[in-house]
C-alpha cells in the first residue's frame, strides 16, 4: 500500500512543481520580461539612425552626463561612510548605538519623494541654512548639490548594510595578531580588514551605484526637473515621455537599462568570484 500510494504521489508532486514553475515563469514574464523587450521594441521601432539621433540631442547628453556625474560623487562618498560606520558599529559600544542603526534603514522606509521635500525645506530659500547659504553663494536646491544630497540619502543603507554582518562574523584574531606584530589601524584594515570584506564591500558599491543611476524621486523634487541643467536620464525620461516625445523617451529608457544589465553583470561576476573564493 505504501509503495502504491508513494507511486501516485510522486507523478502529483511533479505536477505541482511543474505548475508552481509554469505560474512564476508567466509571472515574471509579463510583470519584467515582456516590459523590458518592449523598451528596446520601441527604441528601435523605427530604426538605428533615429535611436542614435536622439542620443546625440544635447539634452540626452546633459542629462546622461549629470547622471554619472550623481553616480561619480554620491557612490565614493558612501562608500567610505559606509566602511567607517560598519567597521565602528561592529568594533565599538557606545549610547545609541541600537538607533543610530536603525537611522541607517530610514532611506529605505521614507518615500523619496518625501526625501526630496524634506530637503527642499531644509535647504530652501525658507529653511533653517537659508542665510548661511545666502552668504556664502552655495546653491542646494535646483542645483547640483541638491541633487547629490538627495541621491547620497537614498543610497546610504547600501554598503554599510552589506559590511555590517561580514564584520561581525569576522574573527578577530588575525586583527588582534597584526596589532601585536606593531601594526596601526590603518595598516591593519589595509592588510587585513579589507581583504575579508573586499566581495561585500564591492557588492555594496555596486548597489549603491544602480541605485544612484536610477533615482527618481528624490532628484526630481529637489533639482526642479529643469532641462538642460538638473535633469538626470530618468527625469529626461519622464520630460520627454510628457511632451510625445515618445522616441527620445525610449532611447533613454535603453541606455538606463543597459546601464543596469551591466550593473547585473558586475554583480553576478562578483558573487561568482565570492563563491569560488569561499570554496577554496
Amino acid at each position: 500500500m505504501g509503495a502504491h500510494g508513494g507511486g501516485i504521489g510522486e507523478p502529483v508532486d511533479n505536477w505541482v512543481k511543474k505548475l508552481l514553475v509554469g505560474v512564476a515563469a508567466v509571472y515574471i514574464g509579463l510583470v519584467v520580461l515582456v516590459p523590458f523587450l518592449n523598451v528596446f521594441f520601441q527604441a528601435f521601432a523605427k530604426g538605428i539612425i533615429p535611436f542614435l539621433e536622439h542620443c546625440a540631442d544635447p539634452d540626452f547628453l546633459h542629462a546622461l552626463k549629470m547622471t554619472l556625474m550623481l553616480a561619480f560623487v554620491t557612490v565614493p562618498l558612501n562608500t567610505v561612510f559606509g566602511t567607517v560606520a560598519a567597521i565602528n558599529l561592529t568594533r565599538n559600544e557606545f549610547p545609541g548605538k541600537v538607533f543610530l542603526m536603525s537611522l541607517l534603514d530610514l532611506p529605505f522606509s521614507i518615500s523619496p519623494v518625501v526625501t526630496g521635500l524634506m530637503l527642499t525645506l531644509l535647504y530652501g530659500r525658507t529653511g533653517w541654512f537659508a542665510a548661511l547659504l545666502r552668504e556664502t553663494g552655495i546653491n542646494v536646491v535646483f542645483a547640483f548639490t541638491g541633487m547629490a544630497l538627495a541621491t547620497m540619502f537614498v543610497t546610504l543603507p547600501f554598503v554599510v548594510r552589506e559590511l555590517i554582518p561580514i564584520l561581525e562574523n569576522m574573527d578577530l584574531s588575525q586583527e588582534e595578531a597584526a596589532r601585536t606584530l606593531g601594526a596601526n589601524d590603518w595598516q591593519v584594515f589595509w592588510n587585513v580588514t579589507l581583504p575579508n570584506i573586499r566581495w561585500g564591500l564591492l557588492y555594496g558599491v555596486i548597489l549603491c551605484n544602480a541605485r544612484a543611476m536610477g533615482e527618481f524621486g528624490a532628484v526630481s523634487v529637489i533639482s526642479g526637473n529643469i532641462i538642460g541643467r538638473t535633469q538626470t536620464l530618468t527625469l529626461f525620461v519622464e520630460s520627454a515621455y510628457k511632451e510625445y516625445n515618445t522616441e527620445a523617451a525610449f532611447a533613454a529608457a535603453v541606455l538606463l537599462s543597459a546601464l543596469a544589465l551591466g550593473t547585473l553583470w558586475i554583480k553576478d561576476k562578483v558573487e561568482q568570484a565570492a563563491a569560488a573564493e569561499s570554496r577554496k
